[in-house]
């Protein structure tokens, strides 16, 4: 009788492997609380068209990843479908279903759970792997992209782990097609040098050249993106490095990150473990504006990230079975109270509100400095006024607001606001998690 073996790239996980992969999602989870966000949990199965016209059918994802299943309807036809192989094209159809873009746009979703695709298996790539991803609808300002770049490094932080950042711009649909241009004419200039997948695609997607692993010293040599950007999308990329800047993150731009996704604009990203070989990538992400609109939604815009919770445990171990290490600083106790919480939606202690370019370096810094001191905060939409941002604290249940403007800024305090009581008062900026987390802060 034939023995029976697991699929090449697939993985069978016991015991402290498990535990550990446990163990990092729930410390994944953690952070996401503290930064306001919900879960969502999509299906594994979807149709093969919302990878098509999000994901791109010139993406490496579609022309060569995604599982394919075909199951004959009724009327005999063949219905396409796939395994996921990423989340942000099934939580955006979700979103748009649940008409989450005309009812309430202004949402905060993470997700946890497997992706499939057809890989080559390798050390930290394998065919069926576990994605923690958060979306956030609703916000085109810079902070926003700001603030997920700062929760993957507190995450890192929180996992003793050291990480590179890198990111770019990639414009908008006004300032691309030039770079679009460029891009197709160089390409069409050093075609004998560009690989047989570059050749197929140039035309119809010339980005595709930038994370072509084949031609990578020819990609050095190509336009950059950030040559051909219009004022706003310049404005929104320089706001997002001042904005790194006050946090402490610290990042470097490299002009060929492009993602291999097409429906990526503005500010992408990646980032990277040293303790990792070849496949150091662990997280990824940026801003998607048009793609709600793209699947048949309203023009809401969008951002978020994905990370490989088996790269960060290798990342962590040192090896790609998971076992854990001496010092191992996630402990069984810390997770049993995590899962043991009950959590289902987050408790937002304070929503930070900044009035002015001043305030918000000062509001972006406060509020990770506050998620540390394990509070849940909330950074609102600086491109509202402050009326707009008190009805978004109430609307997301946040328990307080810190209110900071150039008075507040030239006392150095910030005015807190009990949004029950309606009451205020102010407090220093050193002292405002403490008056926050105390019973008795809104008296």
């Amino acid at each position: 009788m034939t023995k029976l073996t697991r699929l090449r790239g697939f993985q069978d996980q016991f015991g402290a492997e498990v535990e550990l992969l446990s163990l990092v999602e729930a410390r994944a989870r953690e952070v996401a609380r503290r930064y306001g966000f919900s879960e969502i949990r999509i299906p594994l199965l979807e149709r093969i068209q919302l990878y098509e016209r999000s994901t791109g059918e010139t993406s490496d994802v579609v022309a060569k990843q995604m599982y394919v299943v075909k199951h004959a309807q009724e009327g005999g036809t063949a219905d396409a479908m796939v395994l996921r192989p990423e989340g942000t094209p099934g939580v955006v159809r979700a979103y748009i279903e649940a008409g989450f873009d005309r009812s309430d746009p202004e949402q905060r979703f993470f997700y946890c759970g497997p992706m499939l695709r057809y890989e080559r298996p390798q050390k930290g790539r394998f065919r069926q792997f576990h994605q923690f991803g958060v979306e956030v609808f609703g916000r085109a300002d810079p902070a926003s992209d700001v603030e997920l770049l700062v929760m993957i490094d507190d995450l890192g932080q929180d996992l003793g782990l050291e990480l590179d950042f890198e990111v770019n711009s990639l414009g908008c649909t006004q300032c691309r097609p030039a770079f679009r241009e460029a891009l197709l004419a160089f390409g069409r200039a050093h075609l004998a040098s560009l690989c047989a997948d570059c050749h197929a695609r140039l035309e119809r997607n010339p980005l595709r050249i930038l994370d072509c692993k084949n031609d990578v010293a020819l990609a050095e040599q190509a336009p950059k993106s950030i040559d051909y950007l219009c004022p706003d999308c310049r404005r929104h990329f320089d706001t997002v490095l001042d904005l790194l800047r006050s946090t402490e993150v610290t990042v470097s731009v490299n002009p060929r990150i492009v993602r291999g996704l097409d429906y990526y604009v503005r500010t992408t990203f990646e980032v990277t473990s040293r303790a990792l070989g070849a496949q150091n990538a662990v997280a990824a992400g940026g801003r998607y504006d048009g793609l709600v609109e793209t699947l048949g939604g309203a023009p809401v815009p969008g951002t978020g990230f994905a990370i490989g919770l088996e790269r960060l445990v290798i990342a962590k171990t040192g090896s790609s079975s998971g076992s854990p290490t001496a010092g191992e600083s996630l402990s069984r106790s810390q997770f049993a109270a995590i899962a043991a919480s009950g959590r289902h939606a987050p408790l937002i202690d304070a929503a930070v509100i900044a009035l002015g370019d001043q305030a918000l370096t000062k509001a972006v810094a406060l509020a990770r400095k506050m998620r540390h001191d394990g509070l849940a905060v909330h950074l609102v939409s600086p491109a509202r006024g402050l009326k707009a941002q008190l009805r978004r604290a109430d609307h997301i249940g946040a328990r307080f607001a810190l209110i900071l403007g150039e008075d507040e800024l030239s006392r150095g305090v910030a005015t807190l606001r009990d949004m029950t009581a309606g009451t205020q008062r102010d407090v220093s900026l050193e002292q405002a998690a403490k008056a926050v987390s105390a019973p008795t802060a809104g008296s």
